[in-house]
This record gives structure tokens, C-alpha cells and sequence, in this order.
């Protein structure tokens, strides 16, 4: 994924924060909210 330009790895960012966002399941949203960092969508030391 790090691989992608920064507009579809936003997309996809915003995505997993909307569905962690709605998990009930600590578990889960756990994984969703690590996700973005652990897969490279987010850039190191950018918000």
C-alpha cells in the first residue's frame, strides 16, 4: 500500500478510521485503528 499516491492511500485511511470508528468490538477496532500505520498509509511524522 505504501506504494500508492497520496490520494487513494487518504481514501483508504479515512475508510478504516470511519470503520473503527463504528466497531464495537475492542479487538477489531483495535486492528482498524492500527492498520494505516502498521500497512504504510500513513507517512512517518504526517497527521
Amino acid at each position: 500500500m505504501s506504494e500508492l499516491s497520496r490520494e487513494p492511500r487518504d481514501e483508504w485511511a479515512d475508510l478504516l478510521k470511519e470503520m473503527a470508528e463504528s466497531e464495537a468490538d475492542p479487538a477489531r477496532r483495535a486492528f482498524l485503528e492500527g492498520f494505516p500505520d502498521g500497512f504504510g498509509l500513513v507517512d512517518e511524522g504526517v497527521d
